[in-house]
């Protein structure tokens, strides 16, 4: 049966979160979206990253692991899951734990036909102070700049069909700007508030 569902994991270092951020992503898929696969994108972690995903392997049939063997950053990372996903439907995530599984079935009832892309809003964003600030102030700076209207573009919670992404074209900094390229392209893309949780180990 053909796979409906591709879950891309981004990871750098990320020892300690994947076991539970897998389970939780495992627990919110819905049976409607199953077969599915989880691509764990290693950027040539330099922890125990790797080790835990191996092990995760054996109880996780729906686990892939793809692995770079030079720090190479989040965009060729989320690149080199997009190039090896098998479903139609695409969705991205950070590894850190603060993006919530559990908002998944939101992303894909989003999804209507008419749209492409779905992309997360964090109403209520869990950083330090000077890190919201500053996403702040670079959200402000790019909408003035490219005149998009994108909300929070630093968001790496995504869903996306993959048929759609065959002429988006890979640069450092691709997962930020995706969604304002794929506006540019004529692609329709819409956004949803989602829960965003704090980081505790990684």
């Amino acid at each position: 049966m053909a796979l409906r569902l591709s879950v891309v994991l981004p990871i750098f270092n990320e020892e300690g979160n994947l076991a539970r951020l897998i389970g939780e992503i495992v627990a919110a898929i819905p049976e409607l979206w199953h077969p599915y696969e989880i691509l764990c994108v290693d950027d040539a972690s330099t922890d125990g990253s790797v080790a835990e995903l191996v092990a995760l392997q054996e109880t996780v049939a729906a686990v892939r692991i793809l692995r770079h063997r030079l720090n190479c950053g989040q965009s060729a990372a989320v690149a080199s899951g997009f190039a090896e996903a098998l479903a139609g439907v695409v969705i991205t995530l950070d590894s850190d734990g603060q993006n919530d599984p559990a908002d998944i079935p939101k992303y894909l009832a989003a999804l209507a036909p008419e749209v492409d892309c779905v992309c997360g809003i964090r109403a209520r964003r869990i950083d330090s102070a000077v890190k919201r600030l500053s996403s702040k102030a670079a959200n402000r700076f790019r909408r003035w700049l490219l005149k998009d209207s994108i909300t929070d573009a630093g968001c790496g919670f995504r869903a996306v069909r993959r048929e759609t992404l065959a002429e988006v074209p890979v640069f450092n900094g691709m997962h930020r700007f995706l969604p304002i390229v794929m506006r540019a392209q004529g692609k329709r893309v819409t956004e949803i508030e989602i829960n965003h949780r704090p980081r505790t180990v990684g």
